[in-house]
């Protein structure tokens, strides 16, 4: 999924440890990764991090709904504590609280309750979705009522104008998924992310109305269409999909219009489901596919991505749905630093994927946003202890890698394009009016 860049709180106001360290030089940055797999088995799915375990313990949900700058405090201790004292026991603490100076602390239970608004509210009276699944494993349904289902995407750091996410949530469960942030807005930890899956209702309907009003079919560019970004912060091909078919709903939405410029990002072959859309709507309008596939050591996909279909399924997605004349590319995102980004790794996936059809190829750095270094980190912590150092480094006080490291990279994926004859992501064409027809002939043709 494509980041979407806002402004959050600093990583030690979200409860990180902040660790003053010297500078590693660019030339030492992740010089090998691990050649073996953490996960010994293939068979079984990783289990989740749940509510309540010690790890989320200690990174309590801080974001305010309507502005994620402002921070609710935690409850204050039970006593208070003064300057200077270094340790109690509980009698100690029991006599200062007694103390004619001391102030007694608010107890949470008197505090006013503050009441949810915007998409906290809607949360909190989402109805239970019902669901045919039995498995222990699976998560919880809510039909989420919303007013709009195209959302105003403001940023420049991405090619589109408009976002679709047919869910809110993803029970793909990606270690490093940016966009747990979403739950927070809903007053949420974000290990919830892929426990509460949020199903947007009326979707269809709400998807026709917002294309007749907000969208527009020719804007600057040289009278090009707005874009819109259908999966930037949830996989719409998710497990969810299979049951409430709310994505299959928009497609046979977008089918019914002329002139729009679409593109799709997942992680699944569930897409090839929906190819007979999919080629309704390059048809009429101007559609692009992005397939993730971050590493093809399916063991290695298993521990990121716990519940996401396997590499080789994924590479087969791209070739039916270039077999289908749709316009398809890779992306090998996020690179994880000293996890797939050993030499050579990067290179197998543009190949596989170059085989099996794609016409693009781009990879980026971990971006790593506080809400996800809260489930990130302890994981590195499990399971690649080695890097954690250098992680908390890197990322403890920015969402970013190393400016020397992300050059190094972007580098690396040019030589990559150039040596396969892969095509960047295709941009240009955006930029450019959309003709009846011209989508799909200049796909079969290609």
């Amino acid at each position: 999924m494509s980041p979407v860049v806002r402004s959050y709180p600093s990583p030690t106001a979200t409860g990180l440890a902040a660790r003053r360290r010297a500078l590693t030089s660019s030339a030492l940055l992740f010089p090998v990764s691990p050649e073996n797999s953490p996960n010994q088995r293939t068979e079984e799915l990783a289990p989740l991090s749940g509510p309540g375990s010690s790890v989320l313990e200690q990174f309590k949900p801080r974001y305010v709904a309507a502005n994620p700058e402002n921070r609710q405090a935690d409850c204050p201790p039970p006593a208070p504590v003064t300057r200077g004292d270094v340790s109690r026991s509980t009698p100690d603490f029991q006599k200062a609280a007694v103390r004619s100076d001391a102030v007694p602390a608010p107890a949470c239970d008197e505090q006013a309750p503050v009441p949810l608004v915007g998409i906290a509210r809607l949360a909190s009276i989402s109805p239970i979705a019902p669901t045919r699944r039995k498995s222990d494993e699976r998560p919880e349904y809510f039909f989420l009522p919303v007013k709009s289902l195209l959302n105003r995407c403001d940023s420049n750091r991405v090619p589109f104008d408009w976002t679709v996410n047919p869910y809110r949530g993803c029970e793909f469960a990606c270690k490093y998924c940016y966009a747990r942030y979403t739950h927070e807005f809903m007053e949420m930890d974000p290990a919830a992310f892929e426990k509460k899956i949020y199903v947007k209702k009326d979707a269809a309907v709400l998807l026709a109305r917002d294309i007749a009003t907000k969208y527009k079919f020719e804007v600057g560019r040289g009278g090009a269409p707005e874009h819109i970004g259908i999966g930037t912060a949830t996989d719409p091909y998710q497990p969810a999909e299979r049951e409430y078919g709310v994505t299959r709903a928009c497609l046979e939405e977008l089918a019914r219009h002329e002139g729009l410029s679409v593109s799709i990002t997942t992680k699944s072959n569930l897409i090839t489901r929906d190819i007979d859309l999919l080629q309704q709507i390059a048809a009429k309008s101007r559609l692009f596919v992005d397939m993730t596939v971050t590493t093809l050591r399916p063991r290695l996909a298993r521990v990121l991505e716990p519940r996401a279909p396997r590499p080789d399924l994924r590479l087969a997605a791209i070739r039916k749905l270039r077999e289908a004349g749709i316009k398809v590319g890779a992306m090998a995102s996020p690179l994880l630093p000293g996890i797939t980004d050993r030499e050579g790794e990067l290179e197998a996936v543009a190949a596989a994927a170059k085989d099996a059809g794609a016409q693009w190829f781009v990879s980026g750095v971990l971006f790593l946003m506080p809400s996800s270094a809260k489930m990130f980190l302890p994981f590195l912590r499990e399971k690649f202890p080695r890097l954690v150092r250098q992680y908390e480094d890197w990322y403890v006080r920015n969402a970013y890698a190393p400016e020397a490291y992300r050059l190094k990279v972007a580098e690396r994926v040019a030589r990559i394009k150039t040596q396969l004859g892969m095509t960047a992501r295709p941009w240009q064409e955006m930029q450019q009016p959309v003709g009846r027809q011209a989508q799909l002939t200049l796909a079969l043709a290609g």
